[in-house]
């Protein structure tokens, strides 16, 4: 079973409804309507990875219609919704997994992951506006500026 698959189990128990249609663009989106959350199915696996993630995030944190996102409100609840998504497919251990898998750049540790680059680096600008240039967890810097960098202490 794939991590979308997975993932798509996941939002199936919490009592969502997953829908892959096509939104008639090969853009990667996705939409949240109560319960529904509908997948771009002209997008990759990776990005629908993402997407859902995202979408399901919208399900559990946002509310209403926030299509609009020239409301200052509707934009708060859309990175609520993105922040969820990144600490969901991109917590700071799985960066540290796909460190000690191997991963030494961006692309293979989004390959790793099974999302896009795009998805990563906001992930990672996210935990650096979050952390600031680096982070330290167990036995581990993670560093945010210049490049990615991860040092294992011993």
């Amino acid at each position: 079973m794939t991590k979308y698959e997975t993932l798509i189990a996941v939002a199936t128990n919490q009592g969502a409804v997953v829908l892959e249609v096509d939104l008639g663009t090969d853009k990667a989106c996705g939409k949240c309507i109560d319960n529904m959350l509908i997948i771009n199915s002209r997008i990759n696996q990776n990005e629908k990875y993402c997407v859902l993630a995202e979408e399901l995030g919208h399900f559990h944190k946002t509310h209403g219609n926030i299509t609009n996102q020239k409301k200052i409100d509707n934009v708060k609840q859309e990175i609520i919704a993105r922040q969820w998504s990144y600490r969901e497919l991109v917590g700071i251990m799985d960066i540290i997994k796909a460190f000690e898998h191997g991963s030494r750049d961006r692309f293979e540790m989004s390959e790793f992951l099974n999302i896009t680059e795009i998805f990563l680096e906001e992930a990672l600008n996210y935990y650096k506006s979050k952390y600031g240039l680096s982070c330290e967890i167990d036995n581990y810097i993670i560093y945010f500026e210049p490049y990615l960098g991860i040092l294992k202490m011993y």
